[in-house]
């Protein structure tokens, strides 16, 4: 026979157990930190706050948005990699991830293995960009230039081993011509240093580029892209430009600490995917001039294992040394 304190407290694990289960499944149950690893106003930070403006209102939880820039966004990577995975610290990073694995040789943590992939949010075209003062007109014109010129010509980047980094180099590789590499804070400075005259091209997100375009301060020479921009509808892609094999796109996604319980990971994936079908969120990136990118988790990660590999593949090729 159960002894009477033994069955009052069955009794009470009973009855506390739809409590607990409820406990430990209630996230968010607190408010949940999104790290970006790149200065406000830069293309993840912008998409980043776009999207979970509307995550924030679907779970009923704040989200900080906290912005940790520099070493081509290792630094803000590295602090979500040694995080609790219990779904209250996340990243929203670009596809400098998958090249940060190539390009920096004595990281703190393993981009490949401490991250779990949760979803990508949206696809970033590039554009790149000259100062009107240089009196280039065409993509071709400014290659035969810096042929003719190889000490001269120099590109920005928003940080070294990052994809500006990446991007510049594709072109440069495709084109056939040499150019020192000038890597700046983010995308505003390095924007800046080209309309200056200090800097010859740079490699920019498009919707951070067109105002300026639109205003004459910078020349656009080709968008990244496989199809022009409808924006830009007279800018001409690279290909077309006759740099074959120099198409080169940003993303930004969302990544948590590999070990983040099943559960929670399909919460949020389904939160972010909710918010990217919304109208508002919809005109928000015509306005970004960025599109969205469906996938589920497990093809979400098969697509960064191929992007780890081809990003190696280009950092070699470009001769670009580890950090």
């Amino acid at each position: 026979m159960t002894p009477p304190i033994l069955r009052r407290s069955m009794v009470l694990l009973l009855a506390l157990t739809p409590w607990l289960a409820g406990a430990q499944g209630a996230w968010p149950s607190r408010p949940v930190k999104v790290v970006v690893p790149f200065a406000a106003g830069a293309a993840t930070d912008i998409v980043a706050r776009a999207v979970m403006e509307r995550v924030s209102k679907q779970i009923g939880q704040p989200v900080i948005i906290e912005n940790r820039p520099g070493a081509g966004g290792t630094i803000g990577a590295g602090l979500v990699a040694t995080a609790e995975a219990d779904g209250y610290t996340w990243l929203i990073h670009s596809n400098s991830m998958t090249v940060s694995a190539a390009s920096y040789k004595s990281l703190s943590f393993d981009p490949q293995k401490d991250f779990m992939g949760i979803t990508p949010l949206a696809s970033v075209p590039m554009v790149m960009v000259t100062s009107p003062e240089r009196g280039i007109k065409t993509l071709q014109d400014f290659v035969k230039y810096a042929k003719a010129n190889p000490t001269k010509i120099n590109y920005a980047s928003a940080g070294s081993g990052g994809v500006t980094h990446l991007g510049a180099e594709r072109v440069r590789i495709a084109g056939g011509f040499q150019a020192t590499h000038i890597p700046t804070k983010g995308t505003n400075e390095a924007l800046t240093e080209v309309m200056s005259g200090r800097v010859d091209f740079y490699f920019s997100p498009i919707g951070l580029a067109t105002p300026l375009i639109q205003s004459g301060k910078l020349l656009p020479l080709a968008v990244s892209s496989a199809k022009r921009f409808p924006t830009l509808p007279a800018v001409p892609t690279l290909l077309e430009g006759g740099l074959p094999n120099s198409e080169y796109e940003v993303w930004i996604a969302m990544f948590g600490p590999a070990k983040l319980p099943k559960a929670v990971v399909d919460r949020m994936h389904e939160e972010v995917l909710k918010a990217l079908a919304s109208p508002e969120l919809r005109e928000r990136y015509r306005g970004l001039m960025m599109d969205d990118m469906s996938m589920n988790v497990e093809a979400f990660n098969r697509f960064l294992a191929s992007d780890f590999r081809l990003n190696a593949e280009l950092i070699k090729a470009a001769g670009v040394q580890p950090n």
